[in-house]
This record gives structure tokens, C-alpha cells and sequence, in this order.
């Protein structure tokens, strides 16, 4: 069977998405990071009235020559306006994000005005007619669009709905995403190891994984190297709605591999199975109904490195984000030589130093893909393409930060 290029196996996960998940109204407070299942338009206008930018004097254009004499006849502050108008030769204390007093054009900011706190004030330097004013609607008009269907509500993005008169916003439910590790060979942490067991970790990274990406994970354990067991636990997938079902290991071809065997038995579509690329070479994908099925290497960075290249994207998808299959990559300089690439891409655990001529990353020695402390070091993944020539220091590389 051909290996299947990293473009295309994205390309054809994505496209096994039957639909993003549904939508969900949820209290502001509650939306930190979700993703907008709808668009947000403005339910008031920001701000709603002419104010002040700066602490000083509302005042006319046309008495703002120096040393001119200015009589202060009242205070207009946040909250509790100047109720009177304002007329030639007068001035109104006025205090940042304060109503602009009727009459008045332009703001004297109180650096440029002698006899601060006093009955009048001189004009020390003019200013011209709007300066310091926010207009009504400055930031945003009733009806304008403000934020985009499957934007992730950041910081910024929760404080625009806020202001715009949103109590509430449409996002979409968090995808359920269930994660099975799949080894006679595997106990949980804290349990006895028996002479021929490992410790699974696979699992806990690929949560981490998912919930930072904007899903909830559902920890299937640990299933044995037998067709009843697996079966069990793939049908708990179905039972609990999970949007995608992660099984960890047993993808290969060996005599103990038999997930693909039982996720057919369970009546999966494959897609496709082994990509071009290191690590991660036995993956693979496919559908049960309505359930996306991906199957990751056992090996620990190969499935933390799929995890980031396709589970990432796919939960993107099923979030309604745009642009789910877009580069994650960006340019960087490679920190040494190279030797020629066979027909499989590269993503080499590197260290990274930001220099004058950019980002220079620089390959691990050893890549070995069971390797999870070299991992840990890690700050990006160089990417080698396939067939890539040798390289030198300091050619131009594509890299993926990892932190």
C-alpha cells in the first residue's frame, strides 16, 4: 500500500467531518475560549455619546487663544453630566469618558491650562476644533457586525460582546473526544509493572492535546489485546456521543495489531492507513456513522506528533473554524547540516534560538520516536519534506512551534 502525503490524509480527515457540532447558548461568563456558532452584531452603539479622551476643559475652538481668560461653570464627570449648555468664554471641567457639554467642541487638556481647580483658567496653548473628542459610534454602531461565526473568544473578543450589550452568546458545543489506549503490554500509572508492561502515557498527552484545542476528552482506559475487549470499549465511544474516538496503538500489522481489524468488525469505513511521514507512519482514519475514528502510533511522540498535526485540525472542523487545513508552519533557519530525505516527511524534535536572520532550529541527535524526554526539550519540529536534498546551517526550513 502507498504512503499517503501528510496534505492529502489532512485533506481527507477533514473531509470525514459530517458537520460541526451543535450550537449551544451560553452566559458570557462561561464563553472564555469557545468557539461562536453565529455571528455577533451590536446591540447598542460604543460609545453612545459624544465624551472626553482626556482630563481637562470642554471648551469652543474659538477661545483657545493663548492667555485667553476662561470661566469655569460647572463639572461634566463619567456618569453625571453638565445638564446646562456651554457659550463664548466659558469652559466645563470635564474628566475622561465624560459627556462633551453641549456647545462645546474640543477638549483643553489641563496641561495646557493655568488656574486648574480655580473659578477661571487661561488658555496656555490652543487647540484645534475635535481635538480629544470621541464621536458617538467611534468604536461600533447598533447592527454592525463585530465578530465572525467560529472566531474563538478570546480576551478581546468576550470584552467587544460585552460591550456591544450581549449577556449571552451562540457557540458551539465542545466536541467529545475519546481517547482509548489499546496494549497488553500497558498498566496506568501507579499500578504494579509487571516484567514485560510499560507505563501508558500516551493517553495523558493526547487529553492535554484536546482540551487545549477546544474539546473534552473521555478517557476510555486501557483495552486488551482482544477483539471482545476492544469491541466493548469502542461501543462505550458510541454510547457517550463521542465525535471522534482516538485509539492509541494496535494500528500496525503485527499478529497483536488488531484495532483496524476490530473497528471493521464494528463497521468502520476506513479512509486511509500509513502516512508519509516520521514519526507517525501507521496511522489511520475512517468513520463510524456519525463518529470520526482515528488511529494513532503507539509510540509516544508519534501520537503526540499526530496529535498536533491532525487531531488539532479535526477538532478545529467540528468547532466551525475557518481554515481547519491551513499551514501551522512558519519559516526558520535549520541550526545544522542535513543528510538527503527518503519518501517520508520529517518532523525532527529541535531546540530553537531566535537570531537576527530568524528562528534557527536545530535537530536532536537521537529522534527515536519512544523518546518522550527528548520530547519534553523540545521546542519546535523541523520539517523536512520528503525527497528534501542535503541541507546545510542556515538554509531556510519550515518549523512548528511546540511552545
Amino acid at each position: 500500500m502507498a504512503l499517503t502525503p501528510v496534505p492529502v490524509a489532512l485533506e481527507a480527515l477533514l473531509d470525514s467531518v459530517p458537520r460541526p457540532t451543535a450550537a449551544e447558548t451560553l452566559p458570557l461568563a462561561q464563553c472564555a475560549w469557545r468557539v461562536l456558532a453565529a455571528d455577533v452584531t451590536a446591540l447598542r452603539t460604543q460609545p453612545p455619546f459624544a465624551n472626553s479622551a482626556m482630563d481637562g476643559y470642554a471648551v469652543r475652538a474659538e477661545n483657545l487663544a493663548p492667555g485667553t481668560a476662561l470661566r469655569v461653570i460647572g463639572e461634566s464627570a463619567a456618569g453625571r453630566s453638565f445638564a446646562g449648555s456651554l457659550h463664548p468664554g466659558e469652559a466645563v471641567r470635564i474628566f475622561t469618558g465624560a459627556p462633551i457639554p453641549e456647545g462645546a467642541d474640543t477638549i483643553l487638556i489641563q496641561e495646557n491650562a493655568d488656574g486648574v481647580g480655580s473659578d477661571t483658567i487661561h488658555v496656555r496653548e490652543s487647540a484645534p476644533k475635535g481635538k480629544f473628542i470621541r464621536a458617538a459610534g467611534l468604536d461600533f454602531t447598533t447592527g454592525d457586525v463585530l465578530l465572525k461565526t467560529g472566531r474563538r473568544l478570546d480576551s478581546a473578543a468576550l470584552g467587544l460582546a460585552a460591550a456591544a450589550g450581549h449577556p449571552a452568546l451562540p457557540v458551539r458545543a465542545k466536541p467529545l473526544v475519546a481517547i482509548l489506549a489499546t496494549g497488553d503490554e500497558l498498566v496506568s500509572p501507579g499500578e504494579t509493572v509487571g516484567p514485560d508492561q510499560i507505563v501508558a502515557s500516551n493517553s495523558f498527552s493526547l487529553a492535554a492535546i484536546v482540551e487545549q484545542a477546544g474539546a473534552t476528552a473521555l478517557d476510555l482506559g486501557i483495552a486488551r489485546d482482544n477483539y471482545p475487549d476492544l469491541a466493548a470499549r469502542i461501543e462505550r465511544a458510541r454510547s457517550a456521543g463521542a465525535d471522534v474516538l482516538i485509539t492509541l496503538g494496535g494500528a500496525s500489522v503485527g499478529a497483536h495489531d488488531l484495532v483496524q481489524e476490530a473497528l471493521t468488525r464494528a463497521g468502520m469505513a476506513l479512509g486511509f492507513w500509513k502516512i508519509a511521514m516520521r514519526p507517525g507512519k501507521p496511522m489511520m482514519t475512517g468513520r463510524l456513522g456519525e463518529m470520526v475514528a482515528v488511529g494513532l502510533p503507539g509510540n509516544p511522540v508519534s501520537s503526540i506528533v499526530c496529535g498536533h498535526l491532525f487531531v488539532v485540525p479535526l477538532i478545529e472542523a467540528l468547532l466551525g473554524m475557518p481554515e481547519p487545513e491551513r499551514d501551522r508552519s512558519e519559516p526558520g533557519i535549520l541550526g545544522r547540516d542535513m543528510p538527503a530525505n527518503d519518501e517520508r516527511e520529517d518532523y525532527l524534535r529541535s531546540g530553537l534560538v531566535l537570531t537576527e536572520a530568524g528562528w534557527e532550529a536545530t535537530p536532536f541527535d537521537r529522534q527515536d520516536s519512544s523518546m518522550l524526554g527528548l520530547l519534553s526539550q523540545a521546542q519546535a519540529l523541523a520539517i523536512r519534506p520528503a525527497f528534501a536534498q542535503p541541507a546545510r546551517k542556515g538554509d531556510p526550513c519550515r518549523i512548528i512551534r511546540l511552545r
